[in-house]
């Protein structure tokens, strides 16, 4: 098997819809490598290699080796465009990074103990306000995910941006803008059965 994190690309020279729509009849995905220090490139991937690729939640938060023409340049995935009907990639957008400096990237949230929290003893179901979370930090300390224990959690509470415990290294944006975009993270609510209990 491939590395999932390596994506595999041929430089493509031109650049347009009409080249676009080409590159996708012969089963090629196009894409663009952008930012750094280095000028944008416009690239071609296998479709059926970038499929297997977004199947892995890690591609999304995971510094990338873009192998263009057989030279390696390190990357974020920042962007996908899916075909609104067919299961089809258009478009795939990487940004270059540089290990040594900071970057922003969205991170997946894993939710543990819901089951096992103090309102999910009671039978409170668990709302998701966050899938993810925008955070900035180096390369080399981006982690797969960011874990949020909803242990405490009672029925009428919520979790916070900052009641999340943070990996070194990690920096949540929304809260370096002030206490006003602390954003719950997920709530507990009371489930019909735990309403009829206390009724």
């Amino acid at each position: 098997m491939s590395n999932v994190f390596e994506f595999v690309a041929e430089s493509r020279g031109q650049s347009g819809k009409s080249a676009a729509k080409r590159a996708r009849r012969t089963g090629s995905v196009p894409a663009v490598i952008y930012g750094g220090h280095g000028e944008p490139q416009m690239l071609l991937l296998n479709h059926n290699e970038v499929i297997k690729h977004l199947a892995h939640e890690a591609v999304y938060s995971h510094v990338l080796d873009i192998s263009v023409d057989g030279k390696i340049e390190k990357a974020v995935l920042k962007g996908v465009q899916r075909h609104p009907a067919k299961f089809q990639i258009l478009h795939v957008d990487f940004l270059r990074v540089t290990m040594s400096e900071m970057l922003k990237v969205h991170v997946p949230l894993h939710f543990i103990n819901e089951s096992t929290s103090v309102g999910g003893k009671k039978g409170g179901i668990v709302t998701h306000a966050m899938v993810d979370v925008e955070v900035s930090c180096l390369p080399g300390a981006l982690p797969d995910y960011i874990e949020v224990d909803l242990s405490g959690l009672d029925i009428g509470g919520s979790v916070h941006l900052s009641d999340i415990v943070l990996p070194a290294g990690i920096e949540i944006i929304a809260l370096a803008q002030g206490a006003d975009h602390d954003h719950p993270v997920a709530s507990m609510v009371a489930s019909k059965a735990s309403k009829d209990d206390a009724a």
